[in-house]
């Protein structure tokens, strides 16, 4: 199978498309790939470092407002779609697979002309703008979120999950606490605002950490780089000095493995990290991101909370008493984690990349 993937802006696009990669290869060991990104993206530090091809086009998102910019945007739209035809026709792809990012417009709109299968991806329960835009001549649509199924024509619409989690699900994970000088024998708690940090998030563990301080269980806070240092400056200023129980770091690279230790999470509610959390069945408190399209993250947060998986707190609701609360509420009693683990577990999608792959499948034979 020859396939082009597309997808970009942020790893929520880039890391579904790469896991359902490894998925084809492992039924199709002759498959060729190639990754479109733009020249702007995160996709440019991630793809290449797979050994897989990796192309760019020069892409930009349309303002909300009737900005003069958007003059702009519409031009390099079309340049990107006319420079993707070639890409399409050198390459002569079986299908072409887009996974959200304005690029994956571009390069998914060009195979449609060009009458190339294609498959878009839909991570979140509320659609974006692209696969909106999209989703009227795609050959194939795969779902993460049930919530989405009324914004996509149902003909050609399936409920597959997001291909992330089965990659995760197969974890073998080796990790110790001790790495990183806790142990073993503690239930951790993981803070993890996503790969930037959340000042949010920041904020709120700043004004706790003198509970964190006195709690029993381990606290493992995830600044973002961009904010670790401003984050131990605060702590400075604050005159706290952490205990042994609590750890602070700029980034975790080895999340997959660290994720598989962990006894609950505090994190924002993108469809990656959702993905990732319910296939390995951790209980969650989501404080999702008031600045995304569409609310999607609340929403997605929402379908968690109501299978017994997740709490949430809403960004304008989030103080220290009621974090603290709700985190206690999980840590402290070993029963209530058990059971969000199990339901968490419930409604993981294990095989969402096998069921994805056969989605592919379908789209190249009709």
């Amino acid at each position: 199978m020859r396939v082009i993937l597309s997808g970009g802006g942020t790893g929520g696009h880039i890391y579904p498309a790469l896991a359902l990669s490894k998925i084809i290869k492992e039924h199709e060991p002759d498959s060729e790939f190639l990754y479109v990104g733009s020249l702007r993206g995160v996709e440019a530090n991630i793809v290449p470092k797979t050994g897989m091809d990796f192309d760019q086009l020069e892409i930009q998102g349309f303002r909300r407002s009737l900005a003069l910019d958007n003059f702009k945007t519409l031009y390099l739209f079309l340049k990107a779609v006319h420079r993707a035809k070639k890409i399409i026709r050198d390459f002569k792809p079986d299908v072409v697979i887009g996974t959200g990012g304005y690029v994956s417009g571009a390069v998914v709109y060009a195979a449609q002309t060009l009458k190339i299968p294609t498959v878009i991806h839909e991570q979140n329960s509320v659609a974006g703008i692209t696969n909106r835009f999209l989703a009227r001549k795609a050959t194939r649509i795969g779902l993460a979120f049930k919530a989405a199924e009324s914004q996509f024509p149902s003909e050609k619409t399936r409920l597959v999950g997001n291909p992330r989690a089965q990659e995760v699900a197969g974890i073998q994970s080796d990790f110790s606490w001790t790495e990183i000088g806790l142990t073993d024998k503690q239930p951790t708690l993981l803070i993890f605002g996503g790969s930037q940090g959340a000042p949010a998030i920041n904020k709120v563990v700043l004004q706790a950490m003198s509970d964190f301080n006195q709690r029993s269980y381990q606290t493992v806070i995830v600044t973002g780089p961009k904010r670790f240092d401003s984050f131990q400056a605060q702590l400075k200023e604050l005159n706290i000095t952490t205990q042994a129980q609590i750890k602070i770091l700029p980034y975790i690279d080895n999340m997959p493995a660290v994720l598989a230790k962990t006894a609950a999470i505090v994190a924002r509610a993108g469809a990656t990290s959702l993905a990732e959390i319910t296939a390995l069945g951790i209980p969650s408190i989501l404080i999702p991101s008031p600045y995304v399209t569409g609310d999607h993250q609340r929403k997605n947060a929402q379908s968690l909370v109501e299978a017994g998986a997740a709490l949430m707190i809403t960004e304008d609701q989030l103080s220290e008493q009621k974090f603290m609360a709700i985190v206690d509420q999980i840590m402290l009693d070993q029963t209530v984690r058990v059971d969000m683990a199990k339901k968490a577990a419930a409604i993981g999608e294990p095989q969402a990349g096998e069921a994805l792959y056969r989605l592919v499948l379908d789209a190249i034979a009709e």
